[in-house]
């Protein structure tokens, strides 16, 4: 049988545990299910893109709705953010990130309902989200903001360069700015250039009714990329969580997993 991706070794498992909210000592009710277990379930649906109620309760995770609300309450706690950052700084340490330049896209949205939603641009009869991603030289996640499908690029430029986390890992104040900022034509805007500037990031996006800037194609690649390992997590090609925050959770996870990887990888 090959690697099951939702087990969670012991070494990362050492990273997670410290971030998790304790239980109250004096809870009612039974005694709940293991937190590793529950990860686990969480990571089986996130890799298999089955519905909660349909998670196999011979695999000892516990119901889908004990995974469900640990899911909730971990991300009321901040914990997969957390994690994400933790990794970054892993990997900064590590000399693993490239702060030469970042990377933003959005691609087409996949279809579902609940809040957050919209008119899809590819389809006006449905609803639907979309991610927008900004990585490093190397691809890796820095930041993913959920919209609806009919909210234009070009406004979360600045939300996705603003909510790159503060990395550490080196000497000195943590890092959060690339030296630039690579988009194409749907992130034209000449106010965003500016804000930008002010950051001290350097914008390189190619102006509608121009010729793409030469070049920018190889170096923009790698947040293809990025979306491909993103959408490996099948829970996250669709979004099915009503509540953007659970699926807001799953991201989370699933870029702290990607960074986990490549953290894995640097030192083999």
């Amino acid at each position: 049988m090959g690697v099951k991706p939702w087990i969670v070794d012991d070494e990362l498992w050492s990273l997670i545990e410290p971030l998790l909210p304790p239980w109250p000592e004096r809870s009612p009710g039974p005694r709940p299910v293991d937190d590793r277990l529950c990860l686990q379930g969480i990571l089986y649906v996130l890799f298999n893109n089955i519905s909660w109620q349909h998670l196999p309760l011979e695999l000892g995770f516990g119901s889908g709705q004990t995974c469900w609300r640990r899911l909730d309450r971990w991300q009321e706690a901040g914990v997969f953010e957390e994690l994400h950052r933790i990794l970054l700084s892993e990997l900064n340490a590590a000399d693993e990130l490239d702060w030469t330049r970042a990377c933003v896209d959005a691609p087409h949205p996949r279809q579902k309902g609940g809040a957050a939603t919209g008119p899809s641009p590819v389809d006006r009869r449905k609803t639907g989200s979309k991610h927008h991603l900004i990585c490093d030289g190397n691809g890796t996640p820095l930041r993913v903001i959920t919209t609806a499908s009919n909210v234009n690029d070009v406004t979360q430029t600045l939300p996705l360069a603003d909510g790159v986390p503060p990395v550490a890992g080196k000497p000195g104040r943590p890092r959060k700015r690339p030296a630039a900022l690579l988009g194409d034509k749907d992130y034209d805007s000449n106010p965003n250039r500016r804000e930008l500037r002010k950051r001290r990031t350097q914008p390189v996006i190619s102006r509608k009714g121009s010729p793409n800037i030469y070049g920018l194609g190889k170096l923009r690649y790698v947040v293809e990329q990025t979306f491909a390992l993103l959408h490996q997590f099948k829970r996250l090609a669709v979004r099915w969580e009503r509540r953007p925050e659970l699926h807001d959770a799953l991201v989370s996870l699933a870029c702290g997993l990607i960074c986990w990887r490549r953290h894995k990888k640097s030192r083999s």
